[in-house]
């Protein structure tokens, strides 16, 4: 390379499949706004769909999402599709020889994900799983106080994610669709725990509130813990509640506590309290744009695969290992789960 050359890197192409709220309201902006991503086509088993969708963003429209993987101008697929799609799709684009950046969970089971994860190694691809709030700035500025010492020695982690009952034809009530709330809500605390408190932790009980006639579970709980510390936590979450999305990390010292916790909006300042004995404190933290940022993750991810080096070449945005860790604690929390029937 001469001196003085600079090396262009081309935008990474992303296919859209599916029009779900979150690919119209997050993603696809996301993907826009970035210098590290374009929008290159939406598919829609609606070409109605697929045409609004992709007017609005100035891209090609496909009808129907094999006709997508089949694009020459898509490098990568976001799926925002129901969670009982997400494991096939997932596979299909992989064989593809796509990228895939799916929604949250990236599948129902963890033998599924596993599999899944180990396809996109073999293949030298990125696979990687959309939690938007591991992004936000806000928990480096976390991790920063536990890591000074500001709360002492970390012991618990108390955390909620609870929504109002939604409308009755919402597919989080389709158990065909591998709804119900844990898959769509508890997932976010239970991430949060892994996030805060490590690697470690062990499912030491749960209960989920099953409905009956649809099939689903709307709520529940679960405690987890570390066997070699102690350290422990305490999750509830659910989708015939207040809304709560929150946390407070107690140490030894002092606490920490936050709010709107996980899908706060692009301009929210988060207000990061911290107690200790000799007072407390609000800090206000910056805005944070967690889609843009967990949209330049993903596009780093398949660059450093693109590179082809060692060990990263297919490795996960933001590791496969926690990826793999996530998906056993989910099923871990339906095998120790106490259903309460209604």
């Amino acid at each position: 390379m001469n001196a003085g050359h600079t090396e262009t890197v081309r935008a990474l192409r992303i296919g859209v499949a599916g029009c779900a709220d979150i690919a119209l309201r997050r993603m696809l902006p996301a993907f826009a706004a970035s210098p590290h991503t374009e929008p290159t086509a939406v598919a829609s088993r609606s070409s109605e769909k697929a045409r609004a969708a992709a007017e609005t963003f100035g891209c090609a429209a496909v009808e129907g999402y094999d006709a997508l993987l089949e694009r020459p101008d898509v490098d990568a697929v976001y799926i925002p599709l129901p969670v009982a799609l997400h494991a096939p799709w997932t596979e299909r684009a992989l064989r593809a020889g796509k990228h895939v950046l799916a929604e949250k969970p990236l599948t129902a089971r963890a033998a599924d994900t596993a599999r899944l994860l180990d396809l996109a190694r073999e293949r030298g691809l990125v696979l990687a799983e959309n939690y938007l709030f591991v992004h936000h700035s806000a928990y480096t500025a976390v991790r920063d106080l536990v890591e000074a010492g500001a709360i002492g020695g970390v012991r618990a982690l108390s955390a909620s994610f609870t929504i109002p009952p939604r409308p009755a034809d919402d597919i989080r009530y389709r158990a065909d669709l591998d709804g119900g709330a844990l898959l769509d809500i508890g997932v976010y605390p239970l991430r949060l725990a892994s996030l805060l408190l490590g690697s470690e932790l062990r499912v030491r009980g749960a209960v989920l509130r099953h409905d009956t006639v649809r099939g689903v579970d709307l709520g529940g709980s679960a405690l987890l813990g570390d066997p070699g510390t102690g350290v422990s936590a305490q999750l509830v979450f659910g989708m015939e509640h207040a809304y709560t999305a929150g946390w407070r990390l107690l140490g030894s010292e002092g606490s920490l506590t936050l709010d709107r916790a996980y899908s706060p909006p692009a301009g929210h300042r988060p207000v990061l309290r911290i107690e200790r004995p000799d007072g407390t404190e609000e800090r206000i933290l910056p805005a944070h744009d967690q889609a843009t940022a967990a949209v330049a993750a993903f596009a780093e991810a398949v660059r450093r695969a693109g590179q082809g080096a060692g060990q990263d070449k297919g490795r996960s945005s933001g590791d496969a290992a926690a990826v793999l860790r996530q998906a056993e604690l989910v099923d871990a929390v339906r095998q120790a789960a106490h259903l309460v029937k209604i």
